[in-house]
């Protein structure tokens, strides 16, 4: 594979990353008889793959921890007006307008570079977070938590995504399995950050906090982050339908999407199930901390192995154990022990489809 096949949280956003698709792990050959330069496996990639982790940390990250404030609007009655389905939506718009936007934003950083696309993402971001804080009725937070911080999220991600692709080969998996690892370090530090902004302030603040730190974060990846455009030159297409003539590339986009219904509904529902069967609400902040605790560790773990071993094989594998984890661990969960179990071994495997490209 010449890209990795996700998106955060996602499916590839490039044309490139499917185009180049291969079920086997010769990507040194592929780039010998392109006649690419080769990628250095290393130097300043270390310095790209640090961008994508704070990157994964501060867009990916920020929107794991929608499962608490899903827990207080849920049991404040912040919006007496809101239904389940219309916080469902929200949670849902950060990642489908993320992807949705993908060809849109890939023909813009085309036109106008990696560098002033991310910055857009950043404005939409913070902007979104900082707005939310003052919505007084639910629309304003479909709108502003919702849509905005899901463009945001999507100017940011999507320019990031094909670059560690074109600084490493033989390392491509660890150096993807570290980036995609900040979604993880970020869900746990926003999830317990969050609670507890909330607890001593109130979710205004938490919002706001959320999008300064954000900013900040995301804007210091974007000043070192730098792409090898030049030696490849990648045509940048937004979409080819030539590529939905491809067996390979229909079995990998049906596979991402049942992967990636699973990982929001995990994602976005454990906290509340935690306060289903009892728990408390500092038990279930932990619960979904230490799932993304698990992501944080399993990733770079996972793209070790997919160096090492069959990258097809690995994706098999443990979309398998994370599928039957559901069904042995979560369904029969009633104790803060189980729970936490599942969380640790699901958040470890689920959103493999990130470290595998």
């Amino acid at each position: 594979m010449a890209n990795r096949p996700a998106t955060t949280p996602s499916p590839p956003a490039t044309i490139e990353e499917f185009r180049n698709i291969d079920v086997g792990d010769d990507d040194e050959d592929d780039v010998g008889s392109r006649g690419e330069e080769a990628p250095p496996d290393g130097g300043y990639g270390w310095i790209c793959v640090a961008a994508c982790f704070m990157i994964n940390g501060f867009t990916w990250g920020t929107v794991s921890a929608y499962g608490i404030y899903l827990s207080h609007y849920l049991a404040e009655d912040t919006f007496p007006e809101a239904s389940t389905w219309d916080y469902a939506f929200i949670g849902g718009f950060n990642f489908s307008i993320a992807m949705l936007i993908a060809p849109v934003v890939t023909v813009l950083t085309r036109r106008f570079g990696v560098h002033p696309t991310m910055v857009a993402g950043l404005v939409f971001q913070s902007s979104g977070f900082t707005a939310a804080s003052f919505a007084t009725r639910i629309w304003q937070l479909h709108l502003t938590q919702g849509v905005l911080i899901g463009c945001g999220i999507g100017f940011l991600y999507v320019p990031s995504l094909p670059i560690l692709s074109q600084w490493f080969v033989r390392r491509r998996s660890l150096a993807n399995g570290i980036s995609a690892a900040g979604s993880g370090v970020g869900g746990a530090a926003f999830a317990w950050g969050t609670e507890a902004t909330i607890q001593h302030l109130d979710i205004a603040w938490a919002l706001r906090i959320t999008g300064i730190i954000a900013f900040a974060a995301n804007a210091a990846a974007i000043m070192v982050i730098r792409d090898r455009n030049g030696a490849v030159r990648p045509s940048q297409l937004g979409f080819d339908t030539q590529l939905l003539r491809r067996y390979d590339v229909i079995l990998l986009l049906a596979w991402v999407f049942v992967s990636m219904l699973g990982y929001i509904v995990v994602l976005f529902s454990l906290p509340d199930f935690a306060l289903s069967i009892g728990l408390t609400r500092a038990q279930a902040t932990n619960v979904i901390g230490l799932l993304n605790v698990g992501v944080a560790v399993g990733r770079p773990i996972i793209g070790i192995l997919s160096d090492r071993w069959s990258r097809i094989d690995t994706a098999a594998v443990l979309t398998l154990l994370c599928g039957l984890s559901c069904f042995t661990f979560w369904l029969p969960a009633t104790s803060f022990g189980l729970t936490v179990f599942f969380a640790i071994i699901c958040g470890a495997v689920i959103g493999v489809f990130w470290m595998v490209g």
